[in-house]
C-alpha cells in the first residue's frame, strides 16, 4: 500500500533545508528525528489517501488493484495504520522542539486534507504540492526552532514542482475524472492546456530556485545544481506530450526522483566546498 519510493520526492528537499539550517551536518539525533518524522508523515498521508479514496479507486481502471479495492487490506486496518503513523509523527515532532510540536497538527491537516481537494477544486494539484513543499520549512524549524523567510522560497518551488508533475500525472485520469465528477486541471481545461499549465509551473519553479540560490549565496556547485534541475525538467517535458503519454511514469517517478536527489547533492557539495 505504501510506496516508499515516493518519499524521495520531498525528502531530499527536506535534507537540503536541514543542511542549510545547520550550515553543515546537524546532530545525529536531529537528523534521525527528521527522517522519522518525514517517513511517518508520508506513510500517514498515503494510507489516509488510500482509505479516503477507496471507492473512487475501485471505479478507476488504473487504480482498482490498489490494496483496499483489491481486498488485500481492510479499510479498518488502513485507518488504524494511518492513526499509528500520525502518532509516530507527532512524537517525532515533540522530540525535536516546541515549535515543531505546535505545528505538527497543521502539517497533518494539510497532508490529510489533500485527499478531499479533488472533490472541490481543480487546483488540488497545488495542495498536494504544498503537502510536500512544507517539508523544507519544517526541516528548517526542526533544526533552528524558528522559521527563516528565505526557506519559504524553497517551499514555494517544491509546491510548484510537485503541482506541475501532478497535473501531468492527472492527464491519465482525464476521462474518469469527468465521469466521476472529480476536479483537476486536465478535467477542467483539457489535456493540452494541462500540459501548458505544468510547463508554466515548472518554469516558475526554476525561477524560484534561482532566487533561492541568490538568497543563500550559492557558489559554483549550487548553481550547477540549479542548472541541472532546469535541464532535467526540460527532458521530463520532452519525453511526454498530449499525444504521447506512454513515458509518463518514467517522467513522473524516475525523473522527479533524480531531480530531487541531484539538487540535494549539489547543494551539499556547495556547503562542503565553501564552508
Amino acid at each position: 500500500m505504501i510506496k516508499w519510493e515516493h518519499s524521495i520526492f520531498a525528502l531530499p528537499f527536506a535534507l537540503t533545508a536541514t543542511l542549510l539550517a545547520a550550515r553543515g551536518l546537524p546532530s545525529l539525533r536531529t537528523l534521525l528525528l527528521i527522517l522519522l518524522a518525514m517517513v511517518s508523515a508520508r506513510s500517514c498521508a498515503m494510507a489516509f489517501n488510500r482509505w479516503a479514496d477507496s471507492d473512487l479507486d475501485a471505479a478507476n481502471p488504473r487504480t482498482k488493484m490498489r490494496a483496499i479495492p483489491a481486498g488485500l487490506l481492510s479499510r479498518q486496518f488502513v485507518l488504524g495504520f494511518t492513526l499509528l503513523a500520525a502518532l509516530v509523527f507527532i512524537l517525532a515532532a515533540a522530540a525535536l522542539n516546541r515549535l515543531t510540536l505546535y505545528l505538527a497538527p497543521v502539517a497533518l491537516a494539510v497532508l490529510l486534507g489533500y485527499s478531499y481537494m479533488k472533490r472541490v477544486t481543480r487546483w488540488s494539484h497545488l495542495v498536494l504540492g504544498l503537502a510536500l513543499g512544507i517539508a523544507p520549512s519544517a526541516a528548517w524549524i526542526a533544526v533552528r526552532g524558528s522559521l527563516d523567510p528565505r526557506i519559504i522560497v524553497l517551499t514555494a518551488a517544491v509546491m510548484l514542482w510537485v503541482g506541475g508533475f501532478d497535473v501531468l500525472y492527472a492527464c491519465q485520469d482525464f476521462e474518469h475524472d469527468r465521469q466521476a465528477g472529480l476536479y483537476s486541471i486536465p478535467q477542467a481545461m483539457g489535456v493540452n492546456a494541462a500540459f501548458w499549465t505544468a510547463r508554466l509551473m515548472h518554469a516558475t519553479m526554476l525561477g524560484l530556485l534561482i532566487w533561492f540560490g541568490r538568497l543563500f549565496q550559492f557558489h559554483t556547485a549550487g548553481w550547477i545544481g540549479v542548472a541541472a534541475v532546469g535541464l532535467l525538467l526540460g527532458y521530463e517535458h520532452a519525453i511526454v506530450s498530449p499525444r504521447d503519454m506512454r513515458r509518463l511514469n518514467a517522467a513522473f517517478f524516475t525523473m522527479n526522483g533524480v531531480i530531487a536527489m541531484v539538487f540535494l547533492a549539489f547543494v551539499a557539495a556547495d556547503l562542503l566546498l565553501w564552508s
